[in-house]
């Protein structure tokens, strides 16, 4: 899905309310801004019935430079992760 999809669907689904592309998209803009921000302060975000995002923390570890094979180095660094909750998988099935 893409984001002009997901405007069209959050369109669609507030039937009693009003708004343009412009007005949905920035709504939209808001609020995975404000997740983004709180998976940085609180290192952890959470949405009942859709999933957690956590941050991990990645360990320093060798890798190899794929044009020319030679061993280097790569720094620790953070990364978000994603859990699903039971009430998603289920409906994947």
């Amino acid at each position: 899905m893409t984001k002009g999809e997901l405007i069209e669907e959050v369109q669609k689904a507030c039937k009693n309310v009003e708004l343009s592309k412009k007005a949905t998209g920035e709504i939209i803009d808001v609020v995975f801004s404000t997740v983004a921000k709180a998976i940085k302060r609180d290192q952890r975000f959470s949405y009942p019935k859709f999933g957690t995002w956590t941050v991990r923390k990645r360990a320093a570890r060798k890798g190899r430079n794929p044009r020319t094979g030679a061993e280097i180095r790569i720094k620790a660094s953070k990364t978000v992760s994603f859990k699903v909750a039971e009430q998603v998988k289920k409906e994947l099935k």
